[in-house]
């Protein structure tokens, strides 16, 4: 089993217009509801991926009995808190005429001490079960920046492999504990070390977390795939077309992928075309937490996987020799190694003008640019 813990769920609305009107009324055709939050969204792909899943987090009010009812029919098995404060909701506009997505995040309720305390008690009840932990998304107000920080300490005294994926301050606190993974997006790794190139953050942001006993840096850039900072090396993974749709729940998809490696042992290159792959199928599929099988067939079998080294200055421990481009020979597609295709610059691939890949197929699929979006912080 693999538990998620949200701290602040949220009951995700998706609209869903033709083209949006910013100044003006809007007429919304296509709504959908259902229970959201990062770890939400992670157990439910971790659900269809068929590993079982278990959602700890707190719920309340009329807004979290909705979440409640949806999670009884998606599958992961229930172990919510109850608390006194009404759930939030989050409202993601999908506009196709421009291909955009904007996500609204309410901050979420207050929870007393009692109440966080009572979902920590709860954590511990479960670790012993638990092949791995992810700990996703915000804080809610009321709960302390370090609680991450806790609850790594907590697994990893437990000897359950954790994965963190949150920002700000809570991602600072929560480094200091050694997480074994680590997945920011390109906006949290700026803001965490203040470094402009993807490549140095990344970088940097290992550096850090070996330091407190930790592993692995896994960091995505959207279209432009990940790139991953290891104990066993750097690797890039990345597909050579863009996948049009709802981009919202790529991220959680991803992580699930992750997790889903995790657990089995599978080496890194593959860890990492499971979770592009899973991403895309996830940017395809109309709302959070849903993924689209058929993109994800098609998408594993184009993924891109390279060995890359680290940028000079910022050498990692047992990550190879200072360098920025992709070593000869180990681009991988579909997890299998292709020899001989050309090396690429891993910082002017990270800006999106990687070489094509002419032979990659443009599936069809919902309408889009495909660009990142903010997940549910």
């Amino acid at each position: 089993m693999i538990l998620t813990v949200t701290p602040n769920p949220a009951l995700d609305v998706t609209y869903h217009l033709d083209e949006v009107v910013w100044d003006g009324s809007n007429r919304v055709e296509r709504i959908s509801a259902r229970a959201g939050g990062k770890g939400l969204n992670v157990a439910r792909v971790l659900t269809a991926l068929g590993i079982p899943a278990t959602v700890l987090g707190p719920l309340g009010g009329r807004t979290g009995d909705g979440v409640r009812e949806d999670l009884a029919q998606a599958g992961p098995r229930d172990a919510t808190v109850p608390v006194t404060g009404e759930t939030r909701r989050t409202t993601t506009v999908v506009d196709a005429a421009a291909g955009e997505t904007t996500v609204f995040n309410e901050a979420g309720p207050e929870l007393s001490a009692g109440e966080w305390a009572a979902l920590c008690e709860a954590f511990d009840r479960l670790l012993p079960q638990a092949h791995a932990v992810a700990l996703c998304g915000s804080l809610p107000p009321g709960v302390p920046t370090d609680a991450y920080a806790d609850l790594v300490r907590r697994a990893r005294d437990a000897g359950v492999p954790v994965l963190l994926d949150t920002s700000g301050p809570a991602l600072h606190a929560g480094l200091a504990a050694g997480p074994d993974l680590v997945k920011p997006n390109a906006d949290e790794l700026r803001e965490a070390t203040g470094e402009s190139d993807p490549a140095r953050a990344v970088a940097a942001l290992s550096a850090q977390l070996r330091a407190a006993g930790g592993d692995a840096v896994v960091a995505s850039f959207g279209p432009e795939g990940l790139l991953a900072a290891t104990a066993a090396g750097w690797w890039r993974a990345r597909l050579p077309y863009a996948i049009q749709g709802n981009p919202t729940g790529a991220g959680d998809a991803g992580v699930a992928a992750l997790l889903a490696g995790l657990t089995a042992g599978r080496p890194w290159p593959d860890r990492l075309a499971e979770a592009v792959a899973w991403s895309a199928s996830a940017v395809a599929a109309p709302v959070a937490g849903s993924v689209d099988r058929t993109t994800y067939v098609t998408a594993r079998a184009h993924v891109l996987v390279g060995a890359v080294e680290p940028p000079h200055g910022q050498r990692d421990p047992g990550a190879g020799t200072p360098g920025l481009n992709l070593r000869p020979g180990t681009a991988q597609r579909g997890g299998a190694a292709q020899a001989g295709e050309p090396a690429a610059s891993l910082s002017t691939a990270l800006r999106g003008k990687a070489p094509a890949e002419p032979s990659a197929p443009a599936p069809q699929t919902p309408e889009g640019n495909g660009h990142a979006a903010h997940g549910h912080r």
